[in-house]
């Protein structure tokens, strides 16, 4: 019910797959961010930054596959692909 109104307000599968991907990197900037502006403080909070932004690509990833699989069941994925496929035979 979630995965269907999330797709209802224009979320795809894409989206959540780019949202992991730019949480990785997040990880890797609010950890080394966390070292520079916290010179002071032990390795534990970067770590701690670092991991709590990271367990988000996770859950992005876990909703693009849902998100992918209620594509495939709606027939919405099938048609993009067809799509593209028409438009790079027409060209």
């Amino acid at each position: 019910m979630v995965i269907q109104k999330m797709h209802e307000m224009g979320i795809r599968s894409e989206h959540a797959y780019m949202a992991a991907m730019a949480s990785i990197g997040l990880t890797v900037v609010a950890w080394a961010g966390s070292l520079k502006m916290e010179p002071g403080l032990d390795l534990a909070r970067a770590d701690r930054w670092g991991l709590f932004v990271g367990e988000w690509a996770p859950t992005f990833f876990g909703l693009g596959l849902a998100l992918s699989h209620y594509e495939q069941h709606d027939g919405t994925l099938t048609a993009t692909v067809h799509e593209i496929r028409e438009q790079q035979k027409a060209s």
